[in-house]
């Protein structure tokens, strides 16, 4: 897993913008290979959240996801029917495309949240 884990409201953002995204990683009926991991790597490296869809694996979508998460270096937000969110923030902060403001968790006035949009 890359990083702390997640709080609860940064967690509720990433599920908020993981909702408007379209499936960038397919995991088709040869599973997770290396091709697989490296295309989630990469989308990983230029989006930091981003949408899997596991076609052929419906029964196994938990364990997958699991792997998945495991070998990228990414966090699951949240899995929904046969689709997984993950997320993995730019190791160098001023980078990151869903940046992390000053500030604590939860608070009145937004500090703490995730930004970044996510449109497109």
């Amino acid at each position: 897993m890359n990083g702390a884990a997640l709080g609860g409201t940064e967690l509720r953002r990433l599920k908020s913008l993981g909702q408007h995204l379209r499936p960038v990683v397919f995991v088709g009926k040869e599973g997770l290979t290396d091709a697989v991991v490296a295309t989630a790597v990469q989308a990983l490296a230029d989006h930091e959240l981003i949408k899997v869809k596991l076609e052929a694996w419906k029964d196994r979508k938990k364990e997958l996801a699991a792997q998945l998460s495991e070998r990228t270096g990414s966090q699951v937000v949240q899995r929904v029917g046969h689709v997984v969110v993950l997320y993995r923030g730019n190791p160098d902060p001023a980078k990151r495309k869903l940046s992390r403001t000053q500030g604590g968790e939860g608070r009145a006035d937004g500090a703490g949240e995730l930004s970044g949009d996510r449109s497109g």
